[in-house]
Parts: structure tokens; C-alpha cells; sequence
């Protein structure tokens, strides 16, 4: 692949859009422009978050069709075998990299298409099995993970099979499925969650676009085939400009891999840093209609943020067997640790909260592959609470192996004793709180997604630019929303003793229930009082936000694991058990539940801002002393000027 420019017509030799100054105000209305404004279908956490406790929306829990299972249980099968005897997980970490014969064994057996229609050469795998596949190559080694899902949830497949052109199918998904890697290009140096600053300019120049700008963190980048790159088409005539989502070959001229990052944990991941100098794209390659960009990204998302916490409960999962294993051979005081509560309760807590996990993930998914619900906002709970409980797990793992817990694999086997890679699982998930979405802005995500009943009817009346018309009339509306809506949060079927009673056996799971009827009316009575107190200002109340979300997440885990345990009892799976576990997440659960409702009103936010606005201004600067920065020279933040590289391209693609 060549790094040289091409050469451009003189419209294209106009130099690149400069990095675009926005406010405060016109990035989030940048955000609120790509969001799905209606909601067409119904949703179980919409609901939970007016106070609405929908249970029939999620029981009886739904099921694959019995040729999907099948289909996915033999890919299943022959995915394990390989994971078992093709993948050196020790080699990936030692070398940082993932050999060439396992991502070509990959290719062999299709894992590249999971997601992709079998018309197109892929094994057309639903959601749920997808997810399955994930957790079974995560378990295997993360960056594997990592690498398949980055190419297929948000890589060149998802956005062309929900927006792309019959054309465009046919032209990539064939490739995609069998043969070639694709990356996914959003985040520059200096834009992260903010993309109304996106810089990357895409410049029309008869059929085609002229690409410029740098790109970050492109995981798969470095041995990518294909790209989707969002870039900024200005405003002209002819053109509505804005973020446009275009499909990049890496082997165009003016492509050029200049690095390739490491990372704390990952180590195998191919992420890297691509430059785009004068890269021609055939307006074919556009995804969708120009300023779709964002909207595609985020619809995209609402499927694909799943498979992250699919690779969560994976880690659950092993974090339980190596729980399990160690604390019942580890002997302490003439017992095994085990059976010291102080371990014990950790042990519960991993047991509990991976059920859990994967009871938010099936029912998620396969709420997904139903296409009956409109699952954005249950997809990234899902996310959300997958990569903070699973880092959670893994902490508590290495806690429960003290030293061992620690010590590095390879030192363990140097010294004779299991290569268990505690110490690494916890590096490996530490990003996914960062992956997708940061837990700060899943928060906020969310907290629109929560309040959008709300904001429907009453925005204007909150909104500076809107007239006194406007704002009259938003009153009447709202006064008619909330004197049919309040009423009902008063009482419901939470305080009926005999309430949700199918879920009624050796161990009873209706208590639990009630609770969630009950607490999300809170919520929602908490939610409006809130607004009501705010106003306008709420969008800042970013700590209140995050716990109004994070009661919600525990709701919907809790209802979720309830009807898992019923879907189980129902097939005579486990039930038992199942139900033993579904009562003790639900109680630890509500726990945490009652301490984010106290904390709502209880906190120290306000005096938190006190002092960030100390140490910003330089006030506690004398608490900095008596240390040693090894952190060196250069910017905060690299040069991203748009120009040819000076660097070595570095992209290696696999054949």
C-alpha cells in the first residue's frame, strides 16, 4: 500500500476544513440531531424509567427459533475446538500480537461473518449466538475478541446491512465474511464524545470525495482492509454537507497506518493511528446521504454495543471457575478460604452478578433478534453495567488469589504452579468502562434516552431560544401529560402482597419483583422531581444523572435475572439453582439500589465542584509537591494537521 498523494482536481486542492469551533450548546444539539427522535416500538427500560414496570414485555422470556439454535450450537462447537487447540493465549501476550495462522483459522471457519447473511457468504448467526461466539473467543484471549467485534458490530458489515445500498452488499459483505478485516474510524486526537469538533474533512470533487484528517485508537486499523471513516462533507450547492460515514479501501492512496499503540491490557489488539491525505472515495462508498454520519454510528450501536458485555459475562464466567477452583484447594486457619465469609462474599458476589450478566445479555439479545422492541437503551444498560460489574469480578478474582493474584501467568509456571492470568484479566477490562461509550457518557446517553417522555412535552418550556407561544403551549401539553402520568405513581402492583406470584416456589422471586414495580415508580417520582426543581440546569446535574441510570441498570438486571431463572425453571434447566442464584443477585442488588436512591439527595456534589475549581486555578498546588513526574515531554494532545505523513506506514493486512 502506498502512503503518496493523489492528485486532486483543483476543487479538491482547496485546503482541508479547518477544526471547527463549536459551543457547548452546538455540540449537544449536534448530539440531539442524531439520535432516532421517535420511538416506534415498545421499550422495557423506556418504561422502567417513567415507572412503568412492563414485565409482559420481557415474560415469558423470548427463545430462538429451533433451527437458529441448532445452527449456532454446531458453529459453537467447532469455534471451541479451535479456541482449545489453535490459540496461544500465553504467545499473544508475550509477542503483543495475534499470529497470522489464527486470524487466517478465523477467516476458514467463517468467524468473520458471524453477522452477515449466508446470501453474502456468512453464517447469518443471530444476536444471542453472535454473543455466545464472543464470550467463547474472549475467554480464549481478549484482543480475539476484540478484534472479531470491532468488524463486525461496528465495522463496515453492521452499517451496510442496516443502511447500505444493494450495490454496496454486494461490492463488500462477500469480503467482509471471509476474507477482509474491517475498522472503524470516529475518534480523532483531539475528538473523543464530542464529534460536533470532528476534523476530518471529506471534500467533493465530482464522483468522488477527497478525505483529509487523522484518525485515533482505530482498533483493527493496523491490519485492516477496510475502513468506515466519518468525515465532514462541507456545505455548498448541491451538497447538505455535515458527518458523512463513507467505506475506505486501506489500500487507497493517501491511507497511511503511522502507529501502532499498546495498551495496558489488549496486548494483542491491532489499534492504531491512520492519517487520510488526499484519499479519492467513490460517492458510491457513501454510507447513506450526507450528514447521516452520527445517526448511522449510533443506530449501529444499539445492536453492537452489545457484544462487549458478551465478552463480559465470558470473564465472569472464568472469574467464577477460578474462584471456585482456588478457594476450595487454599486452606487457611484449618479451612479452606472458601469458607471464610470475608471470601466468601466475594465468591456470592461473582456467582450472582454473572448470572445476572448473562440474563441482561440473552434477554437483550434475543429481544434484538425479535425486532419487536426497540432495545437502544436496554442495549447499553447492558453495556454499562457489563463492563463496570465485570471489572468488579475480575478485581475481587485477584483479591481472592492475594499475591497470586498479582503475579504475572508466566511467573507462576517459571515457579511450578498454575499459569492462572488474574493480573491480566483485570488489564484486559479495564477499557471496556472506556470502549463505545465511556461510563461517563453512558450516563448521559441514557439519562436523554430516560427522560425523553419528559422532554417531549415539556422541552420547550425549559429551552431559552423557544418564544412565549411556545413555551404556553408546551405548558398545556405538559399539563395534560403529567395529570394523567403522576397519578399512576402513586400505587401499583408493588404493594400488592400476592403480585407476580407465577414467580412463587421453593425459592420466591415475586418479593423481588414488587420491589422493582416499586422502585421504579420512585425513580420516576424522583426523575420529575428533579426536573422540576433544574430545570434547565438538569443537564449539568451529571452526578445525579449517573445514579438515576445506574438505579435503572440494577432494575433491569434484576427483572432480567428473575425471568431467566423462570426460563429455566420452565425447561428444567438448573432451576433450582438458578432461582438460588436470581435471589441473591436481587438482594445484593437492592442494596446498592437503596444506597443510589439515598445518594441522590445525600451527596457531595456541590462541594466537589468547590474543589475542582481549586485545582484547576492552581489552588492545591502545594499538595503536588514531594514527587517525581515521570510522565516526560510533549503536548497533551498530538498535532493532528491535516498533510502528507512523514511516517512509515506500518499497516500490515493478513492474507
Amino acid at each position: 500500500m502506498s502512503a503518496s498523494p493523489v492528485k486532486p482536481t483543483a476543487q479538491a486542492d482547496a485546503p482541508p476544513t479547518a477544526k471547527p469551533h463549536v459551543t457547548e450548546r452546538e455540540a449537544r444539539q449536534v448530539a440531539e440531531a442524531a439520535r432516532e427522535q421517535g420511538w416506534r416500538k415498545p421499550s422495557f427500560a423506556k418504561e422502567l424509567f417513567l415507572g412503568r414496570f412492563r414485565l409482559d414485555l420481557i415474560h415469558p422470556h423470548p427463545l430462538p427459533p429451533s433451527e437458529d439454535a441448532r445452527r449456532g450450537e454446531e458453529f459453537l462447537a467447532r469455534l471451541r475446538d479451535f479456541c482449545e487447540t489453535k490459540i496461544d493465549a500465553a504467545r499473544i501476550e508475550r509477542e503483543a500480537r495475534i499470529p497470522d495462522e489464527v486470524i487466517n483459522g478465523l477467516k476458514e471457519l467463517g468467524a468473520l461473518g458471524m453477522k452477515i447473511d449466508t446470501k453474502y457468504g456468512g453464517l447469518g448467526l443471530t444476536q444471542v449466538y453472535y454473543n455466545k461466539a464472543l464470550a467463547l473467543v474472549g475467554s480464549a484471549n481478549p484482543a480475539l475478541g476484540a478484534l472479531l467485534s470491532a468488524h463486525q458490530s461496528i465495522g463496515v458489515p453492521q452499517p451496510l446491512k442496516i443502511f447500505g445500498t444493494q450495490e454496496q452488499k454486494d461490492e463488500f459483505l462477500p469480503r467482509c465474511a471471509r476474507t477482509d478485516i474491517s475498522a472503524f474510524l470516529l475518534t480523532e486526537p483531539d475528538v473523543g464524545s464530542d464529534p460536533a469538533r470532528l476534523a476530518t474533512s471529506a471534500v467533493p470533487d465530482g464522483d468522488d470525495y477527497i478525505l483529509d484528517g487523522v484518525k485515533l485508537w482505530t482498533t483493527n486499523g493496523v491490519v485492516a482492509d477496510l475502513l468506515v471513516v466519518m468525515a465532514r462533507v462541507p456545505k455548498s450547492e448541491g451538497h447538505k454537507g455535515g458527518i458523512t460515514a463513507f467505506v475506505v479501501e486501506t489500500a487507497s492512496e493517501g491511507v497511511t497506518v503511522e502507529h501502532r499503540n499498546a495498551f495496558m491490557g489488549l496486548r494483542g489488539l491491532e489499534n492504531g493511528v491512520t492519517r487520510l491525505h488526499q484519499v479519492r472515495v467513490p460517492a458510491a462508498n457513501r454510507i447513506g446521504p450526507e450528514g447521516a454520519g452520527l445517526k448511522i454510528s449510533l443506530t449501529t450501536l444499539n445492536t453492537g454495543r452489545l457484544s462487549l458485555p458478551a465478552m463480559c459475562v465470558g470473564a465472569g464466567k472464568w472469574c467464577l471457575k477460578i474462584a471456585r477452583e482456588w478457594s476450595g484447594v487454599r486452606e487457611q486457619w484449618g479451612r479452606p478460604v472458601a469458607l471464610h465469609e470475608a471470601v466468601g462474599s466475594k465468591i456470592s458476589f461473582i456467582a450472582a452478578t454473572t448470572f445476572a450478566l448473562e440474563a441482561v445479555l440473552d434477554l437483550s439479545s434475543q429481544m434484538a433478534d425479535e425486532n419487536r422492541n426497540d432495545i437502544r437503551i436496554e442495549a447499553a444498560l447492558a453495556k454499562l453495567y457489563g463492563s463496570e460489574m465485570a471489572w468488579l469480578m475480575a478485581d475481587e478474582l485477584v483479591q481472592i488469589r492475594g499475591g497470586r493474584g498479582f503475579e504475572t501467568a508466566e511467573s507462576l509456571a517459571a515457579r511450578g504452579e498454575r499459569a492462572v492470568p488474574a493480573e491480566q484479566m483485570l488489564r484486559d477490562l479495564r477499557i471496556n468502562r472506556i470502549f463505545e461509550g465511556s461510563t461517563e457518557i453512558m450516563h448521559l446517553l441514557i439519562a436523554r434516552e430516560a427522560v425523553d417522555a419528559h422532554l417531549t412535552v415539556a422541552g420547550d418550556l425549559i429551552d431559552p431560544d423557544k418564544s412565549l407561544s411556545d413555551k404556553a403551549r408546551a405548558g398545556a401539553n405538559a399539563g395534560v401529560f403529567y395529570a394523567r402520568w403522576l397519578p399512576k405513581l402513586v400505587t401499583g402492583a408493588g404493594q400488592l402482597p400476592n403480585s407476580y406470584s407465577e414467580f412463587k416456589h421453593e425459592v420466591d422471586l415475586s418479593p423481588h419483583l414488587r420491589y422493582v414495580e416499586r422502585s421504579a415508580r420512585k425513580l420516576a417520582r424522583s426523575t420529575f422531581y428533579a426536573m422540576s426543581r433544574w430545570q434547565g440546569r438538569m443537564e449539568t446535574k451529571q452526578g445525579f444523572l449517573g445514579r438515576i441510570v445506574d438505579i435503572g441498570a440494577e432494575l433491569f438486571a434484576m427483572s432480567a435475572a428473575c425471568v431467566r431463572a423462570e426460563l429455566l425453571r420452565t425447561q428444567g434447566s438448573n432451576g433450582r439453582e438458578a432461582y438460588q442464584l436470581a435471589d441473591v443477585f436481587c438482594r445484593q442488588a437492592r442494596v446498592r439500589v437503596e444506597e443510589l436512591f439515598g445518594r441522590l439527595w445525600n451527596n457531595t456534589d456541590d462541594v466537589d465542584r468547590v474543589v475542582v475549581k481549586g485545582v484547576l486555578t492552581g489552588t492545591y498546588t502545594w499538595l503536588e509537591e514531594g514527587v517525581v513526574d515521570l510522565s516526560g515531554e510533549g503536548p497533551w494532545i498530538a498535532d493532528a494537521t491535516p498533510g502528507p505523513t512523514t511516517q512509515e506506514n506500518v499497516h500490515r493486512p493478513i492474507r
